[in-house]
């Protein structure tokens, strides 16, 4: 499972009420159904973090290293659509001969294809698909494999349909609310660009702050010393991903060479486009934390963790959810260091000045 070894791909989520006593026994009234239950819709039900067919829930395979370490398990039964492609075409063959036609019409050929369903999907072997989450009661956040939307509300619908409350997901805006109640709905757009207009600047307050974060990284020496988790350095890099919101979305992604330092890079700043996702590495001494993050999201994708020496199993457990939790809580160290910044009329006058002198000044290589 992707929080035990590896890369680790998560969205975090605010827990609104503590977790009650018999938390453990209500996933286990809404566990997964018997694979046997499953016949051509889909069913749904939480299992262990352990397999995904193992789904009778108890304090021993709920738990692991003393964190709540459940997935959400999604069962169903598909047809390959090469596999229905043939099938649909061999018997549109046979009949249309059979019947003399050069071709059939179009209820014909839909009246082929639900026929085939029928037949073939009770045959097709049931495809397993899980979102794992891991519940770190210290912090009261939950990490999730919830990366997109189809994702992220199933999962905070079965949360809530399991334990009765909701489930608030980390986005810019939520995370401005909860850590400095602040309303990122009251900034005006700002624009980072020497010649875009402030009205025609992108109003993300995720884009804002990853672009904030790359000019922080740069013109402000990128060292950042975060009260009691000390100092940590930031660098972004490419892959890097621009937006531009407006009449149609426009968008540039520079992936080759070292995207950070080209002209094209530049092109898309001046041009009042942010980042909407980057390569972000943050560091502390000789440990190094890197992922994909996707800004509007507050989404973390392919974290590398620092290495570990070598440990029995649910010590390295341990150990690589602590990491997860420092790295995340340095990140949203440095977007409430932005938020304030931003909230500050006269410090981000000040700031966006400094931005599009950045911008403007930077040195690229060909």
């Amino acid at each position: 499972m992707p929080f035990e070894s590896g890369s680790v791909s998560y969205r975090m989520f605010y827990v609104t009420k503590a977790m009650p006593p018999d938390a453990v026994a209500r996933f286990a009234e809404n566990a997964a159904p018997p694979l046997n239950t499953l016949s051509d819709g889909e069913i749904h039900g939480w299992v262990s973090g352990r397999h995904l067919l193992d789904r009778v829930l108890t304090d021993h395979n709920a738990y692991y290293a003393g964190f709540l370490r459940l997935t959400l398990m999604k069962a169903e039964r598909k047809i390959p659509e090469s596999l229905l492609r043939a099938e649909c075409k061999m018997e549109e063959l046979a009949r249309a001969e059979a019947q003399g036609k050069a071709f059939l019409n179009r209820s014909e050929r839909k009246e082929i294809k639900d026929e085939i369903i029928a037949r073939l999907l009770p045959q097709m072997p049931p495809q397993l698909k899980g979102i794992p989450f891991v519940f770190d009661e210290r912090d009261g956040l939950i990490y999730a494999a919830a990366l997109n939307e189809k994702q992220m509300d199933a999962f905070t619908i079965y949360f809530s349909r399991t334990l009765g409350f909701n489930l608030i997901p980390v986005f810019p805006d939520t995370a401005a609310a909860k850590r400095q109640r602040v309303n990122v709905k009251e900034w005006a757009p700002t624009s980072f660009s020497p010649e875009v207009d402030d009205g025609e600047a992108g109003q993300d307050p995720g884009e804002d702050f990853l672009t904030w974060l790359w000019f922080y990284s740069e013109a402000r020496g990128g060292i950042a010393k975060l009260d009691d988790l000390g100092e940590w350095a930031v660098m972004i890099d490419g892959p890097l991903h621009f937006i531009l919101e407006g009449n149609g979305a426009h968008e540039a992604v520079l992936r080759r060479g070292e995207p950070r330092l080209s002209a094209e890079a530049k092109t898309s700043l001046l041009g009042g486009k942010k980042l909407k996702q980057a390569k972000l590495t943050l560091a502390q001494g000789d440990q190094s934390w890197s992922c994909t993050f996707t800004a509007s999201g507050f989404v973390v994708r392919g974290l590398q963790l620092p290495p570990l020496e070598k440990m029995d199993a649910v010590t390295a457990f341990q150990e690589r959810i602590n990491m997860i939790g420092r790295f995340s809580e340095a990140l949203l160290r440095l977007y409430d260091r932005f938020v304030l910044e931003r909230n500050n009329v006269k410090e981000w006058k000040a700031c966006a000045e400094e931005i599009r002198a950045w911008v403007s000044e930077r040195k690229t290589r060909s």
